[in-house]
């Protein structure tokens, strides 16, 4: 699969996912999985590094949603509520495992290189998209380097010893192929079809 295509297929699942219910997010699940079943180590690692924005998510939505009380105590969120709170958990738990498909998937070169693919008909624009794939190339190799306690001060105060980046970046593309235009277009017939349903 062409990376420009995979970055595709994300971005049409995470729309998707939106506007689905449980049944259907349970078929993404399992696409998921069975495509790239190695992803499900770090998906559950992401998943345990958003536990608080999670926790956040489900008590915000549960408690704030109108309805009619749980078990008809005052301080309880609503039936309303948990269900809507259950479901946005759900759906953003995918949502990482799509991340973790995309990152399994591509990896960090893959992923410049996807971004540098899909945003090319852009260029023909006239805009200039080469910076924006560059900056992210530089976010992504940043990220993957611990930093020293203070390092955001050096490099506020344009320390060079800090910078340390690369002084090239080469991106190799594969040929775009029949099957990447028919997987753009079953991944965008599913997008609109959640849309639509």
């Amino acid at each position: 699969m062409h990376p420009s295509s995979a970055l595709i297929v994300w971005l049409a699942a995470v729309l998707a996912v939106q506007f689905v219910g449980y049944s259907a997010l349970g078929l993404l699940v399992l696409a998921i999985v069975i495509s790239l079943p190695k992803i499900v180590h770090s998906w559950l690692g992401y998943c345990r590094r958003a536990r608080w924005l999670l926790l956040s998510l489900w008590l915000i939505l549960a408690y704030n949603t109108p309805g009619e009380a749980f078990q008809d105590m005052a301080w309880a969120p609503t039936y309303e509520g948990i269900a809507d709170a259950n479901l946005q958990a759900v759906r953003v738990i995918l949502m990482l495992g799509c991340l973790a498909w995309l990152f399994g998937r591509l990896g960090r070169d893959g992923l410049v290189s996807a971004l540098w693919g899909a945003l090319q008909p852009l260029q023909g624009l006239g805009l200039e998209t080469s910076r924006l794939v560059v900056r992210l190339s530089l976010v992504l190799e940043n990220l993957q380097a611990p930093m020293e306690n203070g390092a955001w001060r050096k490099m506020l105060s344009a320390d060079e010893s800090v910078s340390g980046g690369l002084d090239s970046m080469k991106l190799s593309l594969p040929v775009w192929a029949m099957t990447d235009t028919f997987v753009v277009l079953a991944a965008v017939a599913a997008l609109l079809g959640a849309i639509v349903l």
